[in-house]
């Protein structure tokens, strides 16, 4: 019979120092630009009543969390897979009366059943702003400066951008390419496959020139406005079009995908996701959304928000980044000197044994008295 005394379940793992220093160096640089733009921290539960975290937004899956039922209250319990939906209940909660727009942000742990496709991992670093009451184009830029500038602030290089825009198919279905309620998936499920039969097999032929709109940002989107669609996607265009603008100086590579909904399950008029070179697969995603039950007409408040994964970022530049200094404090070193060494940004290691030593200990320098000498 096989020990598993010192086994991890699937989709769980250790950051050993290297990995784990990386994780702080990273998360602390993404915090700082957050905070810098007005930001402010939040630190909700990583556990709540079920019904709390799957009810506040369209896609939140309960099946994918996992739950206990609460001995204290015999109430079904989560551990909680995004943090969205607790930011949402913070800000209609104890910040209703809060100004807005009111610019929260959070990071943390995040546990699901299963990992995602070809991502074991079940548990993953999430960290993001929201930005609650507002959803307009100047939302959509200042959340996606800031997301841009938290990953190249943490070591991402040739950042890269794709747009999306989560309600096309409501939108179009509504007037200018109408479709059967029991249609609507139907095109929706083959415009994710790109594909062009499936589309007309479907009663979607109109939506069959959207597979073509994709690619670098100014080629799509002079695709997409050819597309004669009555105007309705005029003023959608245009705000893309602004948004590109606007975070051109970033260096941001920009792409467009309209029809992508994968992971936009709760967005509304504007969606994009973020990838850097070297990374395996994305980094984060965002856009604008609704948090139900905000007002009392059930529509909700509108808020525009991203959130960041950045595990595959830190495994990229863990190996790449130097580990940072060291002093060896000898036996007998003086405590007030090596106090002061602390105090202005050095590390150090005591010996507690004749036998330690600073190779031993892993230390760049050592204390000659009350000298630091970097060792040969």
């Amino acid at each position: 019979m096989t020990d598993d005394t010192d086994l991890l379940p699937e989709g769980l793992e250790d950051r050993l120092p290297r990995e784990a220093a990386t994780t702080t160096r990273a998360m602390r640089s993404i915090q700082d630009v957050m905070h810098g733009h007005g930001y402010d921290r939040v630190l909700p539960p990583m556990i709540e009543f079920e019904k709390s975290l799957a009810s506040r937004m369209a896609g939140i899956q309960s099946r994918r969390m996992f739950r206990f039922v609460d001995p204290s209250s015999l109430r079904m319990m989560a551990l909680r897979s995004d943090f969205t939906p607790q930011i949402g209940r913070i800000a209609q909660g104890r910040l209703a009366g809060a100004a807005r727009p009111l610019r929260l942000m959070y990071a943390g742990q995040v546990l699901t059943i299963k990992g995602d496709g070809l991502d074991p991992a079940r548990e993953k670093l999430q960290c993001g702003a929201e930005l609650i009451g507002a959803d307009n184009v100047a939302a959509a830029i200042e959340i996606l400066t800031v997301a841009i500038e938290a990953l190249q602030a943490a070591g991402a290089r040739g950042v890269s951008v794709d747009f999306t825009l989560p309600d096309l198919v409501d939108t179009l279905a509504a007037k200018a390419f109408p479709l059967e309620p029991g249609a609507i998936e139907a095109v929706r499920r083959e415009l994710d496959t790109k594909d062009a039969g499936g589309l007309r097999d479907a009663g979607g032929e109109a939506y069959v020139p959207l597979i073509y709109a994709t690619g670098d940002f100014d080629g799509a989107i002079e695709k997409l406005a050819a597309i004669d669609a009555g105007g309705a996607l005029a003023s959608r265009i245009a705000a893309l079009r602004e948004i590109a603008a606007a975070i051109a100086p970033t260096g941001a590579r920009l792409t467009l995908d309209p029809s992508e909904r994968h992971g936009f399950e709760y967005q509304s008029w504007f969606g994009f996701t973020l990838y850097a070179e070297g990374v395996r697969g994305l980094l984060g995603r965002g856009g604008t959304y609704r948090i139900a039950g905000a007002n009392a007409g059930g529509e909700g408040e509108v808020a525009t928000g991203f959130s960041l994964y950045p595990d595959a970022l830190i495994d990229l530049i863990a190996q790449s980044e130097p580990l940072s200094d060291k002093v060896f404090l000898p036996l007998g070193h003086d405590r007030e000197v090596a106090a002061r060494l602390r105090s202005i940004g050095w590390r150090t290691a005591a010996a507690l044994s004749e036998g330690d030593s600073a190779g031993s200990l892993g230390c760049s320098h050592t204390l000659d008295g009350g000298e630091v000498v970097a060792l040969a």
